[in-house]
């Protein structure tokens, strides 16, 4: 896998996927930016989310559960002091669908974060990470 960063102006930045597609990430003001994108650390979080709630569409849809809609809010914390990691990190799952049962969503959950989800796993070495999840009825 390869991405290309370009500097733009100030503490703006350009990035570029190997798949072609491009992001603008920027600071804050106070920090020299003009607040035109998210910030990087921000898109490690936006990554991580991804990549997981991609696992648990993937495991539920696997195996036949009728899921219509899922989203992932998370909350993360940061060390106060550089290099500032990720210490805390909580994912809720909304997963909507008929008939869904919690020992599925549970179980594909698990799988992410314990086996598929590298982005999560990789930011398990410095946060304590955790899950929880309600399911809603189509």
């Amino acid at each position: 896998m390869k991405a290309r960063i370009k500097w733009v102006e100030g503490v703006s930045f350009l990035g570029e996927t190997q798949s072609g597609h491009a992001v603008l990430m920027d600071g804050p003001p106070e920090s020299g930016g003009r607040n035109l994108g998210p910030r990087p650390m921000e898109m490690v979080l936006l990554g991580t989310g991804g990549c997981t709630s991609y696992d648990v569409i993937h495991i539920l849809k696997k195996g036949r559960h009728d899921i219509t809609d899922c989203y992932v809010e998370i909350d993360a914390d940061r060390a106060e002091n550089d290099p500032k990691v990720f210490t805390r990190i909580h994912f809720h799952f909304v997963v909507t669908g008929h008939h869904l049962k919690e020992e599925a969503v549970s179980r594909a959950i698990e799988l992410s974060a314990e086996k598929y989800c590298s982005a999560s796993i990789m930011l398990g070495k410095t946060a304590d990470i955790t899950h929880d999840f309600e399911i809603v009825s189509a």
